[in-house]
């Protein structure tokens, strides 16, 4: 399945710069004034509509292939084998140990044995502290 998905992406990545390629050379809505009094393009390699209809229709389809392999990449990036079962299933990961008594007076403002502790004031639930009263 990854050589399939490879071969979406590459197709993808083509049509991607074939749209970026097409929607650069194609003429704004303006450029139609200029052929209307006589700059226009009535001999070109198009014919005397312009080049408007190939390059739209042309842009069109690559925008639909481009749709298509953003579909089909998701759907496999999605993909998971039938044997995983859900993640709520898998075992849980063990917590680390707790240190032992010993080492919490080496921590700078650990509180070593058979000292008392100090008392730490409990948060608000809201994240904030209190407003100090004047």
């Amino acid at each position: 399945m990854s050589m399939l998905a490879n071969v979406i992406l590459t197709v993808q990545i083509l049509a991607a710069l074939g749209m970026i390629g097409l929607i650069l050379v194609q003429h704004g809505k303006g450029a139609d004034m200029g052929a209307a009094f006589g700059s226009g393009s009535s001999g070109s390699l198009f014919g005397a509509s312009g080049s408007a209809n190939f390059l739209s229709r042309t842009t069109a389809i690559l925008a639909a292939v481009f749709f298509v392999c953003t579909l089909a990449l998701a759907y496999f990036g999605n993909a998971r084998p039938a044997s995983s079962g859900s993640v709520l299933e898998s075992p849980a990961v063990a917590a680390p140990a707790a240190p032992d008594a010993g080492s919490a007076a080496a921590i700078p403002g650990g509180v070593a044995p058979g000292a008392a502790a100090v008392p730490v004031p409990a948060a608000t639930g809201s994240g904030t502290a209190p407003i100090p009263a004047k």
